[in-house]
């Protein structure tokens, strides 16, 4: 499969300038949808360097010495956790690994106190995950450190739509007028939502596909408010993957089955999981990426998952480089 190299004449994180606030507007980054095509631009463009840097014998820059990175995850996490946790050291920030369930937390310490403690231990980013859909916007109200949202319940998840764009952008040059198929279960899918945004706003079209239980309620009438043609609805899997660019399913969580929004795990695998013959009804250089964790032999067949058509393992890696571009946006992209 054809990779699109990073642009070679991009300057590197030891010498790249401060972001222009004419295009960088952000103290915190909370999901896409306030992001504009030149913002996402700048984030593809800065994690190129960064990707310099993870080609290297040593894998660190001092972009970022003297700052401190604080991970709060209030939910588990392998993926976006450890690949923030190394964005932060290859960029030579300290960093401070919170573990909620280790914390005061456990003793009845609200969301606040902790943030407005880590803020007063002198922290200058706080990477923060949480399983209630908008906790980062009522976390940025009580601190002045800068916040990025690692997920938050059912409702974003940016650095993960970004990585996304960026493994598009490097295979296929453009995500414009690309069809990219999400498919599963995008009613709890805070991936599903970060990526119409992102994808949109980079001009793709986006089709969402899944049973009709696992469609959130009103997701048409939210489609035309917020104006986005490029966003339809398919609950049959065969015409959502005709001619795509780029497909993703979904991890099927199993609670979605105890619940009653399936009639049963055998019935979703026989009409929605992707398989070799199905892919085959999009385009002969298809890319097939997944958020993760697989659940293979479920939303995505084992052969499928480890084709020659699959980046997801490379999508794992480019989050460390797109992760390491949020950290020096958002700090400012200087040493302070």
């Amino acid at each position: 499969m054809k990779t699109i190299e990073p642009n070679s004449s991009i300057a590197t994180p030891e010498t790249f300038p401060p972001p222009s606030m004419a295009v960088w507007q952000h103290n915190h980054i909370l999901d896409l949808d306030d992001f504009t095509r030149e913002e996402i631009e700048l984030v593809l463009e800065t994690a190129d360097a960064m990707a310099e840097v993870l080609t290297r014998e040593v894998k660190r820059v001092p972009t970022l010495r003297g700052k401190t990175v604080v991970t709060l995850f209030h939910e588990p996490s392998t993926r976006t956790r450890a690949s923030f946790e190394l964005a932060a050291k290859n960029l030579s920030a300290d960093t401070v690994s919170l573990d909620a369930s280790k914390s005061s937390i456990v003793k009845g310490e609200s969301l606040i106190d902790s943030l407005r403690t880590i803020q007063a231990l002198g922290a200058d980013i706080i990477v923060m995950r949480h399983s209630q859909s908008g906790a980062p916007y009522l976390a940025i109200k009580h601190v002045n450190c800068s916040l990025i949202n690692a997920g938050d319940g059912w409702h974003a998840h940016p650095s993960q739509a970004l990585l996304d764009l960026y493994t598009i952008r490097r295979h296929l040059g453009t995500l414009t007028n690309l069809k990219t198929t999400i498919i599963g279960d995008i009613m709890h899918s805070r991936v599903a939502r970060s990526n119409i945004w992102g994808m949109t706003t980079m001009g793709a079209k986006v089709v969402l596909c899944a049973p009709p239980t696992l469609i959130p309620r009103g997701l048409d009438s939210f489609i035309a408010n917020c104006q986005l043609p490029n966003v339809s609805i398919e609950t049959d899997i065969e015409p959502a993957l005709e001619n795509a660019d780029v497909v993703m399913p979904l991890r099927l969580q199993m609670e979605r089955q105890q619940s009653g929004l399936l009639p049963s795990l055998r019935e979703y695998i026989q009409l929605y999981q992707l398989t070799t013959e199905r892919l085959s009804l999009a385009k002969p250089q298809v890319l097939v990426m997944h958020p993760g964790p697989i659940n293979e032999g479920i939303e995505i067949s084992p052969e499928v998952a480890h084709g020659a058509q699959s980046v997801i393992e490379e999508q794992v890696t480019n989050g460390v480089a797109i992760r390491m571009a949020l950290l020096y946006l958002i700090a400012g992209g200087k040493n302070k």
